[in-house]
């Protein structure tokens, strides 16, 4: 089991002090024993008792109960102050044996009493003395009792009948009391278990408990749904108050009933289906937390978060915390990361890992009837980058570039994917009429240390070869540009090796 043997040793110790208490008021109501033997004899019922005997009785156990009382107030929980209570009772009831007083249940009076200290030492103490006491008092008296008893041919014979009676009966009360008293130990051991079960829970709770109004500083929205008495209640109201939830007709708790009328249109349904409470606890069944993002249309991104707080051995949630917090700055700062990783630094154009990722995307589905990609390379960098420096260089491909996303527009994504190599990919019917359009804008183009620019630009169109992958699309794609390449240099008479 268990159990804090520090408090269950103190709580022993109390019982002890309550019980010496309630024995010492019982020694002093024993004290009447007396009047009550003289009373007795007065009406006839004790015929061999004097009222000698009675005055001694009353006499004696006020001395007695006199000195228990003292033991009791200074060494209420001590062992001593016990077995003094428990040996006046018995010597008290062998001498009312012994003054021929019939007493026969009353022996057993002090072993049951002993079972009140919870203690197998005291309980084991009172039958033995009870047992001595019972055969000293039985022996002392038999030779009076006998006498009075012609059935009986001597005194022994007597003794033994009684005594064996006795012993009986000693045993059957021994046994029984022992059971008793393992029963009455068994049973606050339990309690004491059950208890420390009970504080550990209270501090687990109160521990989660102050780390909910941690939580609740944090978020915007803080809900605690507890499945087995079926109520939410908001941890940042002041006042805390519990709302029932019927699982039966509700699907959604009072938050998020009011928080769906802020969420954006094409999000709503999304949403529903995320805070759905009859089926919360199978999708967070063996999980600490899920979580999805929403748009709020006033304040921006905002995070639904179910946290699981309490579960059931086969990890089913019993009570669960519902938290909203704003993360509009962190989707920004998230995107811009994205963005950032996305694009080329020069160009501001979107980068290789960009054209390669959105690619992946496209195989995933059937290509649009209007779906083209271009090939672009600038013509003559290296000569732009050894006669007239790098700086130069880099002026004329941000003069691409430029040319590029102005062709481009909004009917497409245009990529650096290297030095001089640009791709795009666009939705266009007129895939010739945006390569002659790139070009216009490259004759219009001057700048700074390069007066012009040209590009070789090729492309593939998939209305144009309906049979081809997008691998195979790139591929055309590249070798269009290349023939375009070659026509340029072999117009102007450029030795296309050494540029």
């Amino acid at each position: 089991m268990n159990i804090n043997m520090t408090e269950y040793e103190s709580f022993l110790r109390e019982n002890r002090i309550k019980v010496n208490g309630y024995l010492n008021k019982v020694l002093w109501f024993f004290v009447l024993t007396g009047p009550a033997i003289a009373a007795g004899i007065k009406g006839g019922i004790f015929k061999d008792i004097t009222y000698t005997t009675c005055i001694l009785i009353s006499a004696v156990l006020i001395v007695m109960s006199l000195i228990h009382l003292y033991l009791y107030h200074q060494f209420p929980s001590k062992t001593f102050t016990c077995v003094f209570a428990l040996t006046t009772l018995n010597v008290l009831i062998a001498y009312m044996f012994y003054s021929h007083v019939s007493i026969y249940i009353t022996w057993f009076l002090v072993p049951l009493l002993s079972l009140l200290f919870c203690d197998k030492g005291l309980y084991f103490y009172a039958v033995i003395m009870n047992f001595i006491l019972m055969m000293t008092s039985a022996w002392l008296s038999a030779p009076y009792e006998a006498a009075l008893r012609p059935e009986y041919d001597s005194v022994m014979a007597y003794f033994v009948d009684l005594v064996s009676g006795f012993t009986i009966e000693s045993i059957i009360m021994f046994s029984s009391g022992y059971i008793i008293g393992k029963l009455i130990l068994d049973y606050f051991k339990g309690l004491f278990e059950q208890h420390n079960r009970i504080m550990d829970q209270e501090k687990i709770m109160a521990e989660k408990m102050r780390l909910l109004d941690s939580m609740a500083e944090i978020y915007d929205n803080v809900n605690l749904i507890d499945y087995e008495t079926q109520t939410e209640q908001s941890l940042r109201d002041a006042e805390q108050k519990k709302f029932g939830v019927d699982l039966n007709a509700q699907t959604h708790t009072l938050m998020n009933q009011k928080l769906k009328n802020q969420v954006m249109p094409d999000q709503v349904e999304d949403f529903l289906n995320f805070t759905n409470i009859k089926t919360l606890r199978s999708r967070l069944a063996q999980r600490k937390l899920i979580s999805a993002d929403f748009i709020d249309v006033v304040s921006g991104w905002f995070r639904a978060q179910y946290i699981t707080v309490d579960a059931t051995e086969d990890g089913i949630p019993t009570s669960i915390i519902y938290t909203t917090r704003n993360v509009d700055e962190e989707k920004r700062r998230e995107e811009n990361l994205i963005r950032i990783s996305m694009t080329d630094e020069m160009t501001r154009l979107y980068n290789r890992r960009c054209f390669d990722e959105d690619l992946m995307v496209i195989k995933e589905s059937p290509l649009a009837a209007d779906f083209v990609i271009f090939s672009i390379d600038v013509n003559g960098l290296k000569t732009v980058n050894d006669t007239k420096g790098h700086v130069a260089g880099d002026e004329l491909i941000k003069g691409a570039a430029g040319c590029l996303a102005l062709t481009v527009g909004h009917k497409g994504k245009a990529y650096r994917t290297g030095g001089d190599e640009f791709m795009a990919i666009v939705h266009t019917d007129d895939a010739e009429a945006m390569r002659k359009a790139l070009h216009g804008h490259a004759k219009e183009w001057h700048g700074v240390y390069t007066d012009e620019i040209t590009m070789s630009v090729g492309y593939a169109a998939y209305k144009d070869h309906p049979e081809a992958t997008v691998d195979d699309l790139e591929h055309i794609a590249d070798a269009d540009m290349y023939q375009e390449k070659d026509r340029f240099y072999k117009e102007r008479g450029i030795d296309r090796r050494q540029h």
